[in-house]
């Protein structure tokens, strides 16, 4: 028997993830850590993370459904992996050795289509390449890295195994 069922965990998959929101926007407003393009594409697909657990909170009976949140969970923490997995691999590049961001990103958004504007996120910048924050060694999209890791696993876990 387990000490936690399908909804409990689920409960806890989202309030892990608007705590870790919550923390971003804390960083930015009170710490003053300045987002760059792709800590805000983390910030969206984090978000996705915590639809796709409170939807699978507030529709968690029966086996298929535990199915479909779990792809739902694993398709939003693997956007999120794969963002932040690309911002480390940025700061991890030699300094110069990215280019420069450019323009903002309400600027690209107005002047470019959004398809664009996300392949030129991805392409990286600047200010992406520069750590403004560690804690315990690693810089802030490492720990979104180690997070998205963990709360996607755990949420297909308990989709896919818990009643």
């Amino acid at each position: 028997m387990s000490l936690v069922g399908r909804r409990q965990a689920n409960a806890l998959g989202l309030v892990a993830c608007l705590g870790a929101l919550g923390f971003a926007l804390w960083s930015q407003y009170d710490l003053g850590v300045v987002p760059c393009h792709l800590c805000i594409f983390q910030r969206v697909t984090v978000l996705a993370l915590a639809l796709a657990f409170a939807a699978a909170l507030l529709l968690s009976s029966g086996p298929r459904r535990g199915v479909l949140h779990a792809a739902l969970i694993g398709l939003a923490g693997l956007a999120t992996l794969a963002t932040s997995g690309r911002h480390v691999w940025i700061q991890l590049q030699p300094p110069g050795s990215v280019a420069a961001c450019g323009a903002d990103l309400d600027f690209m958004l107005d002047v470019f289509p959004l398809t664009e504007v996300i392949l030129k996120v991805f392409q990286a910048g600047g200010e992406c390449a520069k750590v403004d924050f560690t804690f315990l060694g690693l810089s802030m999209p490492a720990w979104v890295f180690v997070f998205a890791l963990a709360v996607t696993a755990g949420g297909i876990w308990a989709n896919l195994r818990l009643r």
